[in-house]
């Protein structure tokens, strides 16, 4: 196994934001590898809804940019080297192995949540990174670099799912799902591997919908048509008027799907929250509603409404401790393989976009602010590869 603490790699070429849109192409000296650390020559990162909005506004929800950053969180590739301690929490790794990263770093010091460590870590979207190995997971054959950069927001969703908790009053075990964009699917996925029979996935693009009950992320989708209200008694009028249509789509089996125990919300819009939980919501009493997506920082919620039919309000931000899961679920995806009793969607067949190189950051972003390329192509996610 190679150990070391030094490598004939002395910088990293990488793509770096200094203001919005405003990418520049530079390389960074590499610090020495530290003892518990591995250094990774990155292969493949796939673009996330918060990189384009680093990308696009410098900031992503209240957090601000405050010095040049390299995006990208997504990510995998090869083992470089190893610091002369990072066989502890690798024993089998060795150079040119392939892994994925765990970009969310926690602080280690923290017992509940364990989160985020900051200012943050500089991203992926550059030619080779120095990680703490305990966060480095290799990689088994059956997933290659692009699906080892997918495990990222697959553990986003395994842990939304678990934050939801288990689905103990419904026997039909369905959920449901607004937002058919990367992370409403992987949550679809998750919560298929979970056990859920049924995904009602919602979304106001019939082409992502197409694509989910196509692939079979979902069950039964529904397209909703956006509507703006001038009051917010105008806005719960038509989530009101939205959730009763969700309420009368039929299962498989002719059955109406009323109330789910579940519901994952993945587009951070106000008017998805709030018609989850607004009279004649489309979450059961007793149910939970899982915030996944981020929008704006502040939401108006008719609150009496979840307190009376105690509806759990889960927040979520970003995983612990399911990389494993992922790993697991991932493989049965691209393999074919049923897990706890459900064949999964292949997850392999979300990337749509593919961009090689450095030289094409900006427009691999670009092309993940859009629904569609200029040939008219549905763009779910796209991928930078490297090498």
């Amino acid at each position: 196994m190679s150990t070391t603490t030094t490598t004939s790699t002395e910088s990293s070429r990488g793509q770096y934001l200094h203001e919005a849109k405003s990418l520049k192409l530079e390389a960074r000296e590499l610090k020495p590898l530290a003892n518990d650390e591995i250094r990774i020559a990155i292969r493949s990162t796939t673009i996330c809804g918060s990189d384009v909005h680093y990308y696009t506004h410098f900031c992503n929800g209240s957090i601000q940019v405050r010095e040049a950053l390299c995006l990208g969180h997504e990510a995998a590739g090869h083992v470089v080297s190893l610091g002369s301690n990072a066989a502890k929490a690798n024993p089998n790794l060795k150079a040119g192995d392939a892994v994925a990263l765990e970009c969310g770093v926690p602080c280690g010091e923290c017992a509940i949540c364990r989160g985020s460590k900051f200012p943050h870590y500089q991203g992926t979207l550059q030619e080779f990174v120095d990680h703490p190995g305990h966060w480095v997971h290799q990689l088994p054959s059956q997933l290659d670099y692009e699906m080892g950069a997918l495990l990222e927001p697959l553990a986003v969703a395994i842990h939304a799912v678990r934050r939801a908790g288990p689905d103990t009053i419904s026997l039909r075990r369905v959920c449901l799902v607004f937002g058919a964009g990367a992370v409403g699917l992987m949550c679809a996925m998750a919560a298929q591997a979970d056990g859920c029979h049924d995904v009602v996935m919602v979304d106001i693009d019939e082409g992502r919908l197409a694509f989910a009950l196509g692939h079979g992320f979902a069950t039964i989708v529904h397209a909703v048509k956006p509507k703006r209200g001038e009051t917010l008694e105008d806005r719960l009028a038509i989530s009101k008027a939205t959730a009763m249509e969700i309420g009368e789509l039929k299962r498989p089996d002719g059955e109406s799907i009323g109330r789910v125990q579940r519901t994952f919300e993945c587009t951070g819009a106000e008017s998805c929250l709030q018609l989850t939980i607004a009279p004649p919501q489309a979450t059961a009493s007793g149910g939970s509603v899982i915030i996944v997506g981020m929008g704006v920082p502040n939401h108006t919620l008719p609150i009496s409404e979840l307190s009376v039919r105690e509806i759990n309000l889960v927040s979520t931000w970003r995983y612990a401790g399911v990389y494993p899961r992922a790993i697991e679920i991932a493989k049965a995806s691209v393999t074919g393989s049923p897990i706890d009793g459900n064949s999964l969607p292949d997850m392999s067949k979300m990337i749509t976009h593919r961009f090689k190189g450095l030289g094409l950051v900006q427009e691999a972003l670009e092309i993940a602010r859009r629904t569609k390329d200029d040939d008219g192509k549905l763009i779910v996610k796209t991928v930078v590869d490297f090498q």
